[in-house]
């Protein structure tokens, strides 16, 4: 069974998904532990209400990498094989990236590279600025850079009389649907990354 890690600073709604394809079966995983940087992240309570091990670390006056640590430490008490970013608003150091290589995901509400280092509501109010037609969500393994790992998943999403908020709710539909099929795919071994590319294998 695969063993689920997430960072979450925000609400976690796509870490709900998870927990219900968990549930429904859908899924041989399970979310071992979520860790914020912020104290009051409903992503906890919603961690607490499915009995998943929540913590809040302080990243008050700490370094990126010191901080960093910390957060390792509890992902390897817990033996997690894949680290999800819901909704996390922090950069993790190099140091982070380079231990977990190809095993952290991210989510990002955009078509990537397009809108590449945004973040939330300000991706889509942008994408509304620029008139886009369409947008979408991406999953992607995490490297050094800002959105600029090697891509695993892409959805589109077709813009109509939208609001920001509108079009955050149909992009997270399209996050949700994307994360739990590469989080089988990762179980299954059928995620392969070569150099900047992933291969998926039938």
């Amino acid at each position: 069974m695969l063993r689920i890690g997430i960072l979450a600073s925000t609400k976690g709604t796509d870490m709900q998904a998870v927990i219900d394809a968990i549930n429904s079966k859908k899924l041989n995983a399970s979310v071992s532990v979520v860790i914020s940087n912020k104290k009051d992240a409903f992503a906890l309570e919603r961690a607490r209400k499915h009995k998943i091990n929540s913590i809040f670390i302080d990243s008050k006056g700490k370094g990126r990498e010191a901080y960093d640590k910390e957060i390792s430490k509890e992902l390897d008490k817990s033996k997690v094989d894949l680290i999800l970013l819901i909704g996390y608003m922090r950069f993790l150091s190099p140091w982070f990236v380079s231990k977990y290589k190809n095993r952290i995901m991210n989510i990002h509400p955009s078509l990537l590279p397009k809108y590449a280092g945004g973040m939330d509501l300000d991706v889509h109010a942008e994408v509304l600025r620029n008139k886009e037609r369409i947008t979408g969500a991406t999953l992607h393994f995490v490297d050094e850079g800002a959105d600029t790992g090697p891509i695993i998943l892409q959805k589109e999403v077709k813009i109509e009389n939208e609001t920001a908020d509108s079009l955050k709710e149909k992009v997270q539909k399209a996050e949700q649907e994307i994360i739990v099929k590469a989080i089988g795919l990762f179980e299954k071994g059928k995620i392969k990354v070569e150099g900047k590319k992933v291969r998926i294998k039938k």
